[in-house]
């Protein structure tokens, strides 16, 4: 097998295990960080409003913010809002009814 398809095949694996690598250019502090960060602006991602205070307090640009959203979807930490953006759902962001 070449590499090109172990590191493939390895990502995949991550994935279905849950183990999800964070974006690249991103590490697990950013991703913690990036929780913490929008837990502070009401648990939800949508608007510049929510945005700048984000990458404010973060240091990350707006494309590591967007793939941070993304991964938080991908590894069941967030939900994709029917009006556009994203709402965390770890335990400082319960879901309810109003929220989706």
């Amino acid at each position: 097998m070449t590499g090109q398809r172990i590191g493939g095949m390895l990502a995949a694996s991550l994935l279905a295990t849950g183990c999800a690598l964070p974006p690249e250019g991103t590490t697990s502090a950013d991703v913690a960080q990036f929780q913490a960060a929008v837990e502070t602006v009401g648990c939800q991602l949508v608007s510049e409003a929510e945005y700048l205070p984000v990458e404010l307090q973060t240091g990350l640009s707006r494309d590591q913010t967007t793939k941070l959203a993304s991964y938080m979807v991908a590894t069941d930490r967030a939900v994709r809002l029917s009006t556009g953006g994203i709402r965390l759902t770890t335990a400082s962001c319960p879901l309810d009814d109003t929220t989706t």
